[in-house]
């Protein structure tokens, strides 16, 4: 009997660590869970948003494994960001801390706002006028925003919603995007910290993965972990949205 126990023990020992390492493995190399705490990428992402980013879109660095451990040099099976890429990255000011935006410049464009309008090589990316975006303050009070679906080169269009075109980073220099590095932007274009300002331009090895699917999304009276505040708060309609 006592030998019978000590083959069991060490059966789910092992198998607790098998789960760890698969765990890890899949975390590390496929999906990632992230959450959304600011409201720089509204409408696309909404804060209490849980996504899944995708680790191999664009090849593997150190910041895809954990805690940044410098096991990769450089990038390593290197597929680049496209525009309109939603991506996750790592701060260039400090490498560690998450941020998430769109990609918005490649290496070797110029990008300019004037007036409120993004410019790419000296073109006007065209935008046309969307119904207002909507959403209630911690007050309950009813807030709105100028919408926009903006179109960049390649296609790819998204939403936007603007405040003013009289706001910081509104106006700005023509920037020219260095090679190896990406400028990244906020759909929501009047709060957001992005490579207009802080941010700075994105090195390649910073990126962590693409925005995939979302698996939860939960408004602010509830967190994750709130269970029993859930049927209340929960935003059923965006759970498995795809991450356009």
């Amino acid at each position: 009997m006592k030998r019978k126990k000590t083959g069991g023990t060490y059966e789910t020992i092992k198998t607790v660590i098998y789960a760890v390492l698969i765990a890890v493995a899949v975390r590390t190399f496929v999906f990632e869970p992230f959450n959304i705490p600011s409201g720089s990428m509204i409408p696309t992402l909404l804060i209490g948003d849980y996504l899944f980013v995708s680790k191999y879109s664009y090849g593997y660095s150190r910041y895809s494994l954990p805690f940044g451990l410098p096991l990769i040099p450089g990038r390593i099976l290197v597929d680049e960001p496209k525009r309109g890429d939603v991506a996750v990255f790592k701060l260039p000011s400090d490498n560690r801390t998450d941020y998430i935006k769109r990609v918005i410049g490649l290496p070797g464009d110029r990008v300019q706002m004037i007036d409120g309008i993004l410019y790419i090589n000296g073109t006007e990316v065209p935008r046309q006028r969307m119904p207002d975006y909507v959403e209630r303050d911690e007050y309950g009070n009813t807030m709105r925003f100028d919408q926009y679906l903006e179109t960049l080169p390649g296609g790819v269009s998204h939403p936007i919603i603007v405040l003013s075109k009289d706001r910081p980073y509104n106006n700005t220099r023509e920037f020219l995007v260095p090679a190896g590095r990406y400028f990244m932007m906020g759909d929501n274009r009047d709060n957001s910290a992005d490579s207009r300002a802080q941010v700075g331009y994105v090195p390649l090895e910073n990126f962590v993965g693409r925005a995939r699917v979302l698996f939860f999304s939960v408004e602010g009276s509830a967190h994750l972990w709130e269970a029993w505040k859930w049927p209340w708060a929960i935003r059923f309609v965006r759970i498995f949205q795809i991450v356009h």
